[in-house]
């Protein structure tokens, strides 16, 4: 891959990715803290687990985006989903607008992740891949605690789409 394929790329994801961390970030904030023991089926991560998996994945790997090489994985702490959501957002944006500067040489560098080589860009693609999987299986989760479920791509029985013009009247 070359630098300019790389920028070209993370030209096309950074702005869809900021798009989802603030999506992302309504959900982990519509988890009810006393909820958070919650899960559908024994193989499932309790909501809590899945909440500050995301926070925790998603900005590993954005840091390590930003590093060309990735380290240890975070480790999780007891936090309000409230707080979680707050620090997914910002830290989130704060990654976003550092990862905007990296040169295209640095995108286009090769990083080693587990069994895999790939140019760094690429991982962006697998972050927001991953982030889009985990946030469906937390707002599937959302209902059957009893909380509402945000709107994601479109509005949800508890947040309808309204139209503005029709709203300011």
């Amino acid at each position: 891959m070359t630098p300019e394929q790389a920028s070209t790329i993370a030209g096309f994801l950074l702005p869809q990715i900021e798009q989802e961390i603030q999506t992302t970030a309504r959900v982990i904030a519509a988890v009810p803290d006393d909820k958070k023991d919650y899960y559908p089926a024994p193989k499932s991560m309790t909501a809590g687990t899945l909440a500050e998996h995301l926070l925790g994945a998603d900005m590993w790997f954005l840091e390590s985006v930003l590093n060309g090489s990735f380290g240890a994985h975070p480790e999780p702490k007891e936090r309000s989903s409230a707080e979680l959501a707050a620090e997914y957002a910002r830290r989130g944006a704060e990654l976003i607008a550092k990862i905007r500067q990296l040169s295209g040489e640095q995108l286009a560098k090769d990083v080693k992740f587990h069994t895999m080589t790939l140019p760094n860009v690429t991982y962006l693609e697998i972050m927001q891949k991953h982030s889009v999987h985990h946030r469906g299986q937390l707002s599937a989760y959302l209902r059957p605690m009893g909380a509402k479920v945000p709107s994601i791509y479109g509005g949800s029985a508890d947040e309808p789409i309204t139209d503005a013009a029709t709203d300011s009247k």
